[in-house]
């Protein structure tokens, strides 16, 4: 398995999230990404907010090893055009590190404050489908011409290409078994979904039956999951964690006992060991539900658990 960790950029400062980056490489994860929102989700939503892409080009002249990305970059907030041009770069300044999270988009408030159209669930993953498509072919063709419901392009072209051939890693977030599981069926190189072993093997089935009606082996896409972490001895303590991930992801949980590691190194190391049985292959562990410093705790999970999953 890989280790990643999963940076909030909402209440972040650029020089704490940079020493975190360059801490947790240093320390040995495989892995960091970044949000992709403008402002907090809350009733009040003034709050610094870091924009994703450009924290994250500067982030890859900060990192040397470990792969960078985004959990995820909301497709509603720029052209799968430009997204793919932005990425490209990104790919490059990281030396072919990047790990292109992408997702619907679900965040309504901000749509409605900045003036962003939010469409339906289904418009919204219908262009997620198209978005993928373009992104591949920018990435791979001299010039891409698409014609689809929500998108146009003629004769685009895109250079420099990214480093990795025959494009950078596309991960796909999300879910939703009637739609988003067949978006990510057709186009990801990596799923993320928030959910521990039993989200993880219900919804990999899915997964599987959808890679089957088109002809794709289900192993060829990595599983990724989000579990926000807590090192305790107390049940009652393990139990608040739960309550404020039901709080905070509401309906984006299917079980909230389920999307938590909560417990001793040899509990937690156990529910890991049960979500690779299900396939995961990378595991990320959100700042969001941790508490500053993060460095220690992440640091005991690098050095404790992770090892039994490196072999």
């Amino acid at each position: 398995m890989r280790f990643g960790l999963f940076t909030t950029l909402t209440g972040a400062v650029w020089s704490e999230v940079q020493a975190l980056w360059q801490h947790v490489e240093a320390t040995g994860w495989d892995a960091a990404c970044v949000t992709d929102h403008f402002m907090p989700n809350q009733p009040d939503p003034v709050g610094d907010t870091l924009e994703c892409w450009t924290t994250l080009s500067g982030l890859a002249m900060l990192t040397r090893r470990m792969r960078i990305g985004t959990i995820v970059s909301g497709n509603s907030y720029r052209h799968p055009a430009v997204l793919a041009k932005m990425a490209a770069n990104v790919d490059i300044m990281s030396g072919g590190r990047l790990i292109c999270g992408l997702g619907a988009g679900w965040q309504e408030n901000e749509h409605a404050a900045y003036g962003i159209p939010f469409y339906t669930m289904t418009e919204r993953l219908e262009r997620l489908d198209e978005a993928c498509q373009i992104l591949k072919l920018l990435w791979m063709e001299p010039k891409t011409s698409f014609e689809g419901r929500h998108y146009r392009l003629a004769a685009a072209p895109l250079s420099p290409k990214p480093v990795q051939r025959p494009h950078p890693e596309l991960m796909i977030g999300g879910g939703g078994e009637k739609l988003t599981l067949r978006i990510v069926a057709r186009h990801a190189d990596l799923w993320n979904v928030w959910g521990g072993p039993g989200v993880l093997a219900r919804k990999g089935k899915i997964l599987e039956e959808r890679c089957a009606e088109i002809g794709r082996d289900p192993k060829a896409i990595v599983r990724s999951a989000n579990m926000p972490l807590l090192f305790t001895d107390s049940k009652a303590e393990a139990e608040q964690l739960v309550q404020t991930v039901a709080r905070r992801m509401g309906p984006h949980t299917m079980d909230p006992r389920d999307t938590v590691l909560a417990g001793s190194v040899g509990e937690i190391t156990d529910t890991v060991g049960r979500l690779r049985e299900t396939g995961v292959g990378q595991l990320f562990i959100p700042t969001m539900f941790l508490s500053k410093p993060y460095e220690p705790v992440l640091d005991r999970f690098i050095s404790l658990v992770a090892p039994a999953f490196r072999s």
